[in-house]
């Protein structure tokens, strides 16, 4: 029997920008306006910064038209540090969606473990394997080794 749900850990690429609003006296925080800051980019195409998560648009449209359900896409503000400036002169980034998890339970392709790590069915990861994820860890869910 294959394994049929996987948890994602994206490349952290930067934190959340001053412009992001957010409601930090629930927890996970509650996100109603992202704003993230790169401060590096390794070039994965799924990022994480907590509580969020980010696609590049290219990798959104695919999700999309692969009918996957347990997310939506949203605007996202991108913007640079003066640090990644320096570490990449003239470096242009993707455009960036919000990847809203709305899963909420495992029948949907994406959701949020208990302990708010993302969780993936199969169909989702055969998506994202088409993508840059090299420094994504990937591990089968319930097991505590990353699996390629």
């Amino acid at each position: 029997m294959s394994q049929s749900r996987w948890v994602v850990s994206p490349e952290v690429a930067g934190e959340l920008g001053d412009n992001t609003v957010m409601d930090s006296s629930v927890h996970p925080p509650r996100v109603s306006r992202l704003h993230h800051r790169f401060e590096g980019w390794l070039g994965d195409e799924l990022l994480e910064v907590f509580p969020c998560f980010l696609v590049t648009a290219a990798l959104g449209k695919s999700l999309e038209e692969a009918r996957l359900v347990g997310f939506s896409l949203d605007e996202v503000e991108v913007s640079v540090s003066p640090e990644f400036q320096e570490l990449f002169p003239g470096r242009t980034l993707p455009e960036f969606r919000w990847l809203k998890i709305t899963g909420e339970n495992r029948d949907a392709d994406f959701w949020l473990t208990p302990d708010h790590r993302l969780e993936i069915s199969n169909r989702a990861r055969e998506v994202l394997r088409k993508f840059t994820l090299a420094h994504a860890e990937l591990e089968a869910a319930g097991s505590s080794r990353p699996r390629a």
